[in-house]
């Protein structure tokens, strides 16, 4: 089939779609730099956003697997903070699943934008998980604690901090230390926009007052958190999926617990990553949005396919993956039913 007549004339990122080890899609569009009119190929870095809290929660997953660390424990055991109006109660498993009713720093039920955070905060200022205390520490608990599902970036702040607490290395060293290394996923991490390596992506805004283009600089934290943030290829997110899912990060008894629901009723939850209910079972996936930055990578357990979409531009790659996704589930069951007459 011809995936490619799918993919709109003014798309701006990469798009990779396999089944199994087999490429069926790979391609990339626009500029990585603009004005200077740098290309996106495959091999460009990528910024995710929220897409980063699947690492995240593997390496919380790994210190539980290693008797560091226990779902119960409580942050107030963690740490000697004035924790103010949070509770101290609340768990490290409600931290992951979104349920700990912790205040959180950018709410988007009630906030639009990402960047209107920093107004008054210089978003320069944002170059650790404990540099974004002030922004949460002093309001009050959103919900009690464990009493409903509730998307929280702050609850993921916490847990990179409980990572670091626990290992002694800043949360994205431990991160490259433990998922990107063994994983081989050399152009991955977590960097500042001010001293970007080579080959990351600039990310632009469309200015409709000026009716052109400008870069998110001002827009996002200057380095990414526990939150999200992290820089990745498609290549990288695809060796991310192969160690994930043959069980090469984590034991099978603990990456089938992750990859259950835990929380939430439609979409599912499970820890760092979502579920989409597919007939008796669940296809996991993780995203992310940011001003400039749209991400998002799901497999689908039945035809064994992992489509990656990611755009500089801010672009929605979730219309495009539910067409990629509908195009391709039709064409899988039309050839079972050719298979099934012959």
């Amino acid at each position: 089939m011809n995936i490619g007549r799918i993919i709109p004339a003014d798309f701006r990122g990469c798009i990779s779609i396999y089944q199994n080890d087999k490429m069926l899609f790979e391609k990339a569009y626009g500029y990585a730099d603009l004005p200077n009119q740098v290309l996106n190929d495959t091999e460009t870095r990528f910024a995710t956003a929220s897409a980063g809290k699947v690492f995240v929660a593997v390496g919380i997953l790994q210190l539980i697997e290693k008797g560091l660390l226990h779902l119960e424990d409580t942050i107030g055991s963690f740490f000697e903070l004035d924790f103010e109006q949070i509770d101290r109660e609340i768990t490290v498993e409600q931290l992951l699943t979104h349920t700990s009713g912790i205040p959180d720093y950018f709410d988007e039920s009630v906030m639009k934008e990402y960047e209107d955070l920093w107004y008054e905060f210089p978003n320069y200022r944002i170059r650790s998980n404990k540099d974004l205390l002030p922004l949460f520490i002093h309001k009050p608990m959103m919900y009690p604690r464990g009493s409903k599902f509730q998307y929280n970036n702050t609850g993921y702040v916490v847990l990179a901090m409980i990572l670091e607490k626990i290992t002694g290395l800043e949360f994205d060293r431990y991160l490259e230390e433990s998922i990107f290394v063994p994983c081989k996923m050399k152009h991955t991490g977590y960097y500042e926009l001010d001293r970007l390596p080579a080959k990351c992506a600039y990310n632009y805004i469309f200015d409709e007052e000026r009716n052109d283009y400008r870069t998110n600089i001002y827009s996002v934290d200057v380095k990414g958190t526990g939150a999200g943030g992290a820089f990745t290829t498609i290549g990288d997110i695809r060796l991310f999926w192969k160690n994930l899912l043959s069980c090469q990060l984590l034991s099978p008894a603990m990456t089938e617990t992750m990859l259950s629901n835990h929380s939430g009723e439609s979409p599912c939850y499970g820890y760092g990553i979502w579920l989409k209910k597919a007939g008796n079972d669940f296809n996991p996936y993780f995203q992310g949005c940011d001003p400039g930055v749209s991400f998002n990578s799901a497999f689908d357990k039945k035809n064994q396919l992992l489509i990656t979409i990611v755009s500089n531009y801010g672009d929605n790659v979730w219309k495009l993956w539910r067409e990629i996704s509908a195009s391709l589930n039709q064409f899988y069951n039309e050839k079972e039913g050719d298979l099934s007459e012959s």
